[in-house]
């Protein structure tokens, strides 16, 4: 992909399979064993590729096939580490293990960022997402002890002030009520006739959540959970920081419209029809004053 999001999306060719050693995972509806951060995944080949990588969900694995590092696994591969695999450079593997988690925040981070810009087109506002988008390349580029020391926690509550900031700007502009359901325990809840244009749904627990053919332009998605909600026909594609592992819990269809950055995941049922055409919101002009 380009644009925005060039170099957030996960190129697996480019990295030395560091979601696949470096994190743990419980057996689980996920993940099919147990297994330890810094362990190779049974599945693991040595060439970095998966055994089963067709066969994930079936399984076992749905985690897996959810899963989105951003791009922090070629990151941190070829750039950190400037192609050294912790195979042939053994000595090198626990700082790398290390260092991946943290260049995934960044990596998370700097795709909210990319959202954002997307939907402001001038003003202080892009200015200073770009400026902020530019200092976390630089850190996730950086040497490794610089990387792994970065404060994580404050950079993340430095982007969400610029978040909170565009989410209310995009907000303001969509139609209808606007629900303000910011942490809201919605699971298994039917929404269809509920008006989520605009909604703010940061956090919340959308778990099994009946959205079918639901119109979510403008809503704030970031950091709700998605596992089982039914998007069919939903129209997500000008909501706003929606991720891929999101998108990935939750079920939908050819029906269900994406923001262009996100792919259609492949367990997705074919629905009742073709793709949505539903054109993603466009950019707003950011106001002079915040």
């Amino acid at each position: 992909m380009t644009g925005p999001v060039t170099g957030l999306v996960a190129d697996c060719s480019r990295c030395f399979a560091l979601c696949c050693v470096a994190l743990p995972f419980s057996a689980s509806a996920d993940f099919a064993f147990d297994k330890g951060a810094g362990d190779p995944c049974r599945n693991l080949r040595a060439d970095s590729t998966c055994g089963i990588h067709a066969r994930l969900r079936p399984e076992g694995f749905p985690g897996c096939t959810a899963y989105d590092c951003f791009g922090a696994g070629q990151q941190t591969s070829q750039v950190v580490f400037a192609g050294q695999d912790w195979r042939s450079a053994p000595r090198t593997a626990r700082t790398m293990f290390e260092v991946f988690p943290v260049v995934r925040q960044l990596h998370e981070l700097r795709w909210y960022l990319a959202q954002a810009r997307a939907r402001i087109q001038t003003g202080p506002s892009l200015r200073e997402l770009e400026a902020l988008d530019g200092r976390l390349r630089s850190i996730a580029s950086g040497p490794p002890a610089a990387v792994g020391a970065c404060d994580t926690a404050a950079l993340r509550s430095e982007v969400d002030v610029l978040l909170v900031g565009v989410s209310e700007l995009v907000r303001r502009a969509a139609p209808g009520a606007r629900a303000d359901l910011r942490g809201a325990d919605l699971m298994g809840r039917d929404l269809r006739r509920r008006d989520l244009r605009g909604a703010h749904l940061r956090g919340a627990y959308l778990i099994g959540a009946d959205l079918r053919s639901v119109d979510l332009d403008g809503a704030d998605l970031l950091g709700a959970d998605l596992r089982g909600a039914d998007l069919a026909g939903a129209r997500l594609s000008g909501s706003l920081f929606l991720t891929r592992g999101q998108v990935g819990t939750a079920d939908g269809d050819l029906t269900t419209s994406l923001p262009p950055e996100l792919d259609r995941p492949g367990h997705w049922g074919a629905g009742r029809g073709t793709a949505s055409s539903t054109p993603a919101s466009r950019p707003l002009t950011a106001p002079k004053d915040r």
